[in-house]
């Protein structure tokens, strides 16, 4: 019996072994072909141009998330993952989204689950540099007054030099990650679950490595822990710099943060106490809050199964939460707080001007007057934004399965528009089969290409990427011989 066990012992540890070498080999080979790939690149590119042109800078965002997304699906191609699936899983992974294909989480190590949060943690990290730095130099969507250097907004740029600027934001986020990793496993949760939960929520990703997310664990403290941290991952990063190395009060006197701060409150509140049929205790004011800090920062963690839970009615409202979003400068999807925010006071001008058709009524952000080109920036974001949603909904809801010729059902409609709201608004979870405690494995396979596309435009807000398919972008750009 002992020969047995031995015999027994030692086959299991080389099994394991072998799983590891399997998983090692696997990672090894696309570290390595991504560095073949970027040195023949970058000697390709050594003779480019200091500055980038207008066009070639937005070739270059566009192009290199792509190639980020291709790389890092590619340990899930070799884990057997089909390659619809395993594009997906990656998009969704380096766009913060959270959405997943995956049903059977037991059968996947830890070292996949570490990799799919890393994709979030570094995606975030660069979502929120994309924005601070890229686009508004380029004046995509408005961003130009949102964090101008010449402007007096307290969500400004943190600083002229892009590297000082760079610099903070990382420190920033990084010291976040840790504090909340620490927390985590003081209420607990193993380091392990800690660090992975932790890259993914100041990413406002929502991967978990437990199939039923936040819920699996029942740990009513770390879901307190989850709800500031989730907040704040859908706050203005820069923003938050700025209040803790220059002024503190920038956060309660920034308009976009004190709307973001009130839409949250208000929303926690109104479900709590339509969950509690009036005034509500800890735990409904928990799980809504939970939730509503989930869904408005895009993190996409879910403490419980609102899908099956929850009323309709409570739904639409999470629905709103969805659509309205994080505010810029941060790592959450959506058209961004502070642009609703332009144009309701936009239409409230408009009102006044009817009753006073003479008046100078100029609209004004953070006491610096909006042009009327950026007015029409925002305007122009928020439009496809919501048009988005239906062009996206529509071939996912017909892609739905069913019997051929048979009448699109109400729960189709639910399931294809939130996938929509979803993945264009890079929060994850929808309704339907794709709910919090889903997956998006029983889509069609054209309906996840979709969904993939509309992950990596929405995580670009849209216009980037549309921008170019406007021809002239492909004549301005420069090609080395």
């Amino acid at each position: 019996m002992a020969l047995r066990d031995g015999l027994f012992d030692a086959d299991w540890s080389f099994r394991v072994d072998q799983g590891e070498m399997h998983e090692a080999a696997r990672f090894g080979a696309t570290l390595a072909l991504a560095f073949v790939t970027g040195s023949w690149l970058g000697r390709r590119t050594d003779a480019a141009p200091p500055v980038f042109r207008r066009a070639e800078a937005l070739a270059v965002v566009t192009f290199t998330w792509v190639a980020i997304a291709i790389f890092g699906g590619l340990p899930y191609v070799l884990g057997g993952m089909s390659v619809v699936d395993a594009l997906f899983e990656s998009v969704s992974g380096f766009t913060t989204t959270g959405a997943t294909i995956l049903t059977d989480f037991e059968s996947k190590s830890r070292a996949f689950f570490l990799w799919r949060a890393m994709t979030q943690w570094f995606g975030g990290l660069g979502v929120i540099a994309l924005f601070v730095v890229v686009l508004p130099r380029l004046g995509i969507a408005g961003r130009q007054i949102f964090f101008a250097e010449s402007s007096s907004a307290p969500s400004e740029a943190v600083a002229p030099s892009v590297r000082t600027s760079a610099r903070r934001l990382w420190i920033l986020y990084v010291s976040l990650t840790a504090l909340m990793a620490v927390l985590l496993v003081g209420t607990g949760f193993s380091l392990y679950e800690g660090v992975v939960h932790a890259l993914t929520t100041l990413a406002a990703g929502g991967f978990s490595p437990n199939g039923q997310s936040i819920l699996g664990y029942a740990n009513p403290a770390a879901e307190w822990v989850f709800v500031p941290f989730m907040f704040v991952a859908g706050a203005s990063f820069p923003l938050l710099v700025v209040a803790l190395t220059r002024r503190p009060l920038a956060l309660l006197r920034d308009s976009e943060f004190r709307l973001y701060l009130a839409t949250a409150l208000g929303f926690t509140l109104l479900i709590a106490a339509l969950l509690a049929d009036g005034v509500p205790g800890e735990r409904q004011l928990r799980e809504a809050g939970f939730q509503v800090a989930s869904l408005i920062s895009s993190a996409g963690f879910a403490s419980l199964d609102y899908e099956a839970d929850w009323s309709a009615g409570i739904k639409a409202l999470l629905l709103v939460v969805m659509i309205l979003g994080g505010c810029a400068g941060s790592a959450a999807g959506g058209a961004k707080q502070v642009r609703f925010l332009l144009v309701f006071r936009f239409l409230h001008r408009e009102l006044k001007r009817v009753l006073h058709p003479r008046a100078v009524l100029p609209l004004r952000h953070h006491g610096e007057r909006v042009q009327d080109r950026v007015m029409w920036s925002v305007f122009t974001l928020v439009l496809l934004y919501l048009l988005g949603y239906v062009v996206v909904a529509v071939p996912v809801v017909l892609l739905m399965p069913g019997e051929a010729g048979s009448v699109v059902t109400a729960e189709q409609l639910s399931t294809g528009f939130s996938a929509s709201v979803a993945c264009l608004s890079n929060v994850g979870p929808a309704f339907g089969e794709a709910g919090p405690m889903g997956s998006y494995a029983g889509f069609h396979p054209v309906a996840k290409l979709i969904l993939t596309v509309a992950m990596l435009v929405g995580r670009l807000e849209i216009v980037t990427a549309l921008a170019l398919l406007h021809p002239d972008v492909w004549r301005h750009l420069r090609w080395k011989d």
